[in-house]
């Protein structure tokens, strides 16, 4: 390997073609030229000395000299965002950029209401969410602030228990008059049932308390929760999904709500170096009392 340090602008662009898959769709998310985009890799992996891509019918794949380096240039990608982040006010100013990131069902359906209200009493306060079932990695600075359904197992965080958001059944009315109200769950047996392509990570706490299931039951399937919840409200099948949102649908019928109720914890969660900025605490604090008032909704 070349001793030279690469350059950052080179290993941005290796990052954004490492993500997107191609030099036109890295030069979009840049904003540079293509041309612009293959110098900075052809320097990057003369300095490298291995070629990083090859070519696919689908675009451009890391090599196997590029897929360890992506780990260290988003590490490196994040500490720089949460540098632009931490800079963009003074400590205690009402203002500047607070990343929170979320499941896809919370950042969508949840928290827009909350950061809607907390962008009424701050307007200075610039908000970044990212709507995404993996946990970001606070530790990292991949994210200031956290909306998890697992019980955070780092040090270092700010750590603040919700409470519980229940999963419930909840089917179509159409669904209903089609097969019947459900009586047991046996009864749902012949039913059209919305699922998932791949166990998600509760699904193992789900089992231990007696859930059953078989990927065979699912005649929709979808890794994504808003696709899910789409599906329901529908009226493609039957499934699970957060009893308040269900029972915001007027279209939506709870199944066997004295049978299956399955407790999702939840918490909000801040790097501890982060409360000190008080547009940080102001963020954590609102978050903190819209999702304790959501959990009561249950």
């Amino acid at each position: 390997m070349n001793t030279t340090d690469p350059d950052w602008e080179g290993q941005r662009a290796f990052l954004a073609v490492l993500e997107t898959g191609s030099l036109s769709a890295a030069a979009r998310r840049l904003g540079l030229a293509q041309p612009t985009v293959r110098r900075r890799i052809e320097a990057l992996e003369a300095q490298v000395g291995a070629a990083l891509f090859t070519r696919t019918p689908t675009g451009l794949a890391a090599t196997p000299a590029a897929e360890p380096l992506g780990e260290h240039v988003r590490a490196m990608a994040a500490a720089a965002e949460a540098f632009t982040r931490t800079a963009s006010a003074e400590a205690q100013a009402e203002s500047g950029t607070v990343r929170i990131t979320a499941s896809e069902i919370v950042a969508v359906e949840v928290l827009p209401a909350i950061l809607a209200e907390l962008q009424a009493r701050h307007p200075a306060l610039a908000i970044e969410l990212g709507a995404s079932n993996r946990n970001e990695d606070l530790l990292r600075r991949e994210a200031d602030i956290a909306v998890r359904m697992s019980p955070p197992r780092q040090d270092a965080l700010l750590v603040r228990r919700i409470g519980e958001i229940p999963l419930g059944l909840f089917a179509h009315r159409r669904l209903t008059v089609r097969f019947g109200v459900p009586e047991t769950m046996d009864d749902l047996r012949g039913w059209p049932a919305v699922g998932f392509e791949h166990p998600p990570a509760y699904l193992e706490r789900m089992v231990a308390t007696g859930f059953r299931f078989a990927m065979a039951d699912f005649s929709f399937r979808s890794d994504s929760d808003l696709a899910q919840l789409a599906a329901l409200r529908a009226g493609v099948g039957a499934g699970a999904c957060q009893i308040q949102l269900g029972r915001r649908c007027p279209d939506l019928v709870p199944l066997l709500a004295d049978q299956f109720r399955y407790p999702l914890e939840t918490w909000v969660v801040m790097h501890e170096d982060l409360k000190g900025l008080r547009r940080m605490r102001l963020v954590f604090d609102a978050l903190v009392e819209g999702m304790t008032a959501y959990c009561r909704e249950a």
